[in-house]
């Protein structure tokens, strides 16, 4: 391999590791917002995620974590799906609260479970798993077949989602509730049932990109450690136009913002880092400000849900 073609195969694999807590949380973000339901409360959801694998981790492992983090996104997903669908709450004032209160809650569980000394923590991380024959690709094999299982599950995540959501009875249901709630009730859908369901897939898959920023890349946990990554998630289901295909496509975009820094410390060019830290949030503000060109989201994103 050429000093290019590693360069480009470096570059990539990062961008691709930094991608996959965006790509996981803004998966299961499309799929809550084509129900009609917009959750800012994902950032929380991760956050709570990222402490209980780290939890889970320390005691049993790393698939333990996993697991743990997929419970505490679905928990407080469960707790918004209260708020949200059956007291019909605002959602955008509840979404804002859970985060709020998951920044508290688990900041205070860090201090007691790992005290003072937390700081220096280091847990147990998943171990890569290259695929035989397709890492050595040149440059596309080491960035998309040579990385952990979580970045496989994001990336198979998407054709599935895809298929759910266009190909099936249940997602011709749910996209129907996002569209416009009261004719798909007319139609005889379940629309709260749908919109708890959609909520709570999107939960869990916040709670899994948690545990994945925690467990396959940083190897260690830290209070708001999630700066703003649920919210960029967002952002990427909008630049996405709410399809996988799409969001697939701009996670990578937000991986590839954050690791030009690592290219450009590698090429030895003297750039401030805070330039290629700020990069996602700005595109952040891009995508939200509509100048990615104009985009529909569902119908009836955002409005207030019906009972059971």
């Amino acid at each position: 391999m050429s000093g290019v073609e590693e360069l480009s195969a470096g570059f990539l694999a990062a961008a691709v590791r930094v991608a996959t807590p965006l790509l996981l949380a803004a998966t299961g973000e499309l799929v809550t917002e084509r129900a009609g339901v917009i959750n800012l409360g994902i950032e929380g959801m991760m956050l709570a995620g990222a402490l209980a694998a780290a939890v889970g981790a320390s005691a049993a492992g790393p698939w333990t974590g996993v697991l743990a983090g997929i419970a505490a996104g679905t928990g407080l997903a469960l707790l918004f799906t209260v708020v949200v669908v059956s007291a019909r709450g605002d959602q955008v004032i509840t979404g804002t609260a859970v985060t709020m209160a998951a920044v508290g809650l688990t900041g205070m569980i860090y201090r007691q479970v790992y005290g003072t000394a937390g700081a220096g923590l280091d847990l147990p991380t998943l171990a890569v798993l290259p695929i035989p024959g397709l890492r050595w690709i040149p440059v596309i094999g080491p960035g998309f077949f040579d990385q952990p299982a979580p970045t496989y599950l994001a990336i198979l995540a998407l054709p599935v989602i895809w298929w759910l959501l266009f190909r099936t009875r249940a997602g011709l249901m749910l996209r129907a509730t996002g569209e416009s709630e009261p004719m798909a009730r007319a139609a005889g859908v379940r629309t709260g049932v749908v919109r708890a369901v959609a909520t709570l897939i999107g939960g869990a898959f916040a709670g899994l990109a948690g545990a994945t920023l925690v467990l396959a890349q940083v190897g260690t946990f830290a209070e708001k450690m999630t700066a703003g990554r649920g919210f960029i998630a967002i952002a990427i289901v909008v630049l996405g136009r709410w399809h996988p295909a799409g969001v697939g496509l701009a996670a990578l975009l937000f991986g590839a913002a954050t690791a030009l820094q690592f290219l450009f410390q590698t090429l030895g060019w003297e750039v401030p880092y805070q330039l290629f830290l700020m990069l996602p949030y700005v595109l952040t503000l891009l995508a939200l400000a509509g100048l990615v060109g104009r985009v529909r989201p569902p119908a009836g994103l955002a409005k207030e849900s019906s009972r059971w």
